[in-house]
């Protein structure tokens, strides 16, 4: 017969696992930036992507980064720099 500090043991991390499961296995509501490198840089509410990366860019480039990229999944754009 087992113990019952293991059956408490078990017990606990079945409960941890039956919260958990549920709470990683939504989807994403952002798409991710292509590719490695990529710093998030805030979010704007803009237009289009075409307009958030011509915007952007000079802000970027002024900080040393050379690419931007506007997740246009989202109302209020995030932006990632590299």
């Amino acid at each position: 017969m087992k113990s019952w500090r293991t059956r408490i043991g078990v017990g606990l991390a079945v409960g941890a696992a039956a919260v958990a499961v549920p709470l990683t296995a939504t989807t994403a509501s952002a798409a991710p930036p292509p590719g490695d490198g990529w710093i998030p840089a805030g979010a704007e509410k803009y237009p289009s992507k075409g307009e958030c990366e011509a915007k952007e860019l000079p802000g970027a480039q002024a900080n040393g980064y050379h690419e931007v990229w506007c997740d246009d999944s989202e109302t209020i754009m995030p932006i990632y720099y590299r």
